[in-house]
């Protein structure tokens, strides 16, 4: 991926959702990493209604609970872009930490959480005035960003410091505080995924082609699931029976049975696929292929790729997607 593979990136990744408005169809909002903007994706006719120009290497992105705004990270520039989605255009620009990369919104909608690597810190943004009201120390290079269903906590993915192991760090929403570090058997711990109901969170490592299953109730990993070749956007069903890994080093994606923890097929998709994300009904998942600038879709009834769409240039995907 892009700014996070070895040698080649420790940059992030983008979610991609949303919508234009509460009587709209659902909208995809897709980060594109090298032409510095966001492509709004009518996933009625899979067809690219609008471009909105964002900051530089533009790649998280998380769309609020109504559909009325999306947050985009800017690595290079060390912000997030606020863009309303009546107009399609930003309205706000958000200092944050250094090079900031996943981001997640909570389930009200209120709090905007944002993984910045370089200074090793989430921090919070108010949505109501687009401020950070908090930072929150972390571990070493925070990439991946989830929010778990109640919002009560926020799972993180840390990539690994010098020969330490990759890391999730679980916060508390409540006291905006660090709880429990969740120690991993791989290095570079990229997309996270929190199950509907709470009690598992997904966790693809770059370096071991495999899917760290946690158990939040115990902050420990309790499974490990192997993917394809360094796996690195995740996301989930919304019964929760089953995750999608996108794997970027052999163009496909994954699909996990989670009450197997076993990954029974595998989708040929387009180059690098970084992220992914699903409607909201389930039927259908979107693939960002950065090397293609292009967005697979694929039918999750026959898990094959019905569309590809083109986008902007290098477009990249991370975390929770489709708005109402």
């Amino acid at each position: 991926m892009r700014g996070l593979r070895p040698a080649l990136w420790l940059a992030g990744l983008a979610v991609f959702a949303g919508a234009a408005g509460a009587s709209a169809a659902p909208f995809a909002y897709v980060a594109n990493s090298l032409s510095n903007d966001v492509s709004v994706l009518d996933i009625a006719t899979n067809s690219v209604v609008a471009t909105v120009p964002v900051g530089q290497y533009s790649q998280g992105v998380a769309v609020t609970p109504d559909g009325s705004r999306v947050y985009v990270t800017n690595t290079l520039d060390n912000t997030v872009s606020v863009i309303d989605t009546g107009s399609n255009s930003v309205v706000a620009t958000v200092p944050v930490g250094v090079r900031p990369t996943g981001v997640a919104v909570s389930p009200n909608g209120s709090l905007v959480y944002v993984g910045n690597i370089t200074d090793s810190s989430v921090s919070v943004i108010d949505t109501a005035t687009n401020l950070v009201v908090a930072t929150v120390p972390e571990g070493p290079n925070p990439v991946g960003v989830a929010v778990s269903p109640d919002g009560t906590r926020v799972y993180v993915g840390n990539w690994a410091a010098a020969d330490n192991i990759g890391t999730v760090g679980v916060i508390d929403t409540a006291t905006n505080t660090l709880v429990a570090t969740v120690p991993l058997t791989g290095l570079n711990p990229v997309g996270v995924a929190v199950s509907p109901d709470g009690s598992r969170v997904y966790v693809p490592d770059w370096s071991n082609n495999a899917v760290a299953v946690i158990d939040t109730a115990m902050n420990m990993m309790v499974n490990q699931v192997l993917v394809g070749s360094n796996p690195e956007g995740v996301v989930m069903s919304p019964d929760g029976s089953h995750a999608y890994v996108a794997n970027t080093g052999d163009n496909t994606v994954s699909v996990i049975d989670t009450s197997l923890n076993l990954a029974l097929i595998t989708v040929p998709v387009g180059s690098s696929p970084q992220g992914l994300a699903m409607t909201r009904d389930g039927s259908r998942v979107y693939v960002a292929n950065t090397n293609d600038n292009t967005m697979s879709v694929i039918d999750t009834a026959t898990n094959l790729v019905v569309a590809t769409v083109p986008v902007g240039t290098g477009p990249i995907a991370f975390g929770e997607f489709i708005g109402p």
